[in-house]
């Protein structure tokens, strides 16, 4: 398999057309190797336009999506990201190339060791994986510039939004199949908070996240 070729395809045909245009995120997504962080039986469907199963039930997102996401996030060199939700560490990854330091939270102790293994070999040093619950996010470390979850909730967790600096933003993905919506929440004071949802996709779970009750009485 051409692995430059299928790079180059991906970035072409699925990314650009996605609204990823920000010259930085293009040629950091051609040199952090995604096929080094897919699991080996699906290393063919590194560059496909679908979420690639990590087993225990996670999967990498999409292409386009983590793109769109990295270039939403914008992340500045100065700024301390924490990312829910490590996977095989690929978004670890590609925040760490913009950010000054990166702290992936990863719930399962098997994904959390592949993306360790992955991110060492791919020689990123300002990235670390931490087995913890993402849910409850890191207050110790706080407060961050940017908070990343990679993979879907119900709502806005404020857990989570409480670790924001003020200026800082927490990207998701919110709401329930078959529609769910980008969201940037950008802290703009102590209590003051602005939200804006630019665009809608479908993405899997991060466990223990609330599930409010869609009950009508």
């Amino acid at each position: 398999m051409n692995f430059e070729q299928a790079r180059f395809n991906m970035i072409e045909q699925q990314i650009r057309p996605w609204d990823v245009l920000d010259a930085d995120v293009l040629h950091l997504l051609s040199v952090v190797k995604r096929e080094d962080f897919v699991p080996l039986a699906h290393k063919a469907l590194a560059f496909v336009d679908m979420e690639i199963p990590l087993g225990h039930g996670q999967s990498m997102l999409a292409p386009r999506v983590e793109a769109r996401m990295l270039q939403d996030a914008a992340v500045k060199k100065h700024e301390k990201v924490l990312e829910i939700g490590a996977g095989s560490g690929y978004m670890a990854a590609l925040l760490a190339h913009r950010a000054q330091r990166v702290i992936s939270l990863e719930i399962n102790p098997e994904l959390a060791a592949m993306a360790r293994a992955n991110l060492q070999k791919a020689g990123i040093h300002n990235a670390e994986v931490r087995l913890i619950d993402g849910a409850v996010g890191a207050p110790a470390e706080g407060p961050f510039d940017v908070i990343v979850l990679s993979g879907s909730v119900a709502e806005v967790p404020q857990a989570l939004l409480a670790q924001l600096k003020v200026g800082g933003r927490l990207l998701a993905i919110v709401g329930n199949e078959p529609m769910m919506r980008a969201t940037i929440v950008t802290r703009t004071g102590e209590a003051e908070f602005k939200t804006s949802q630019p665009w809608d996709t479908v993405a899997p779970r991060l466990l223990n996240f609330p599930e409010p009750s869609h009950f009508q009485f």
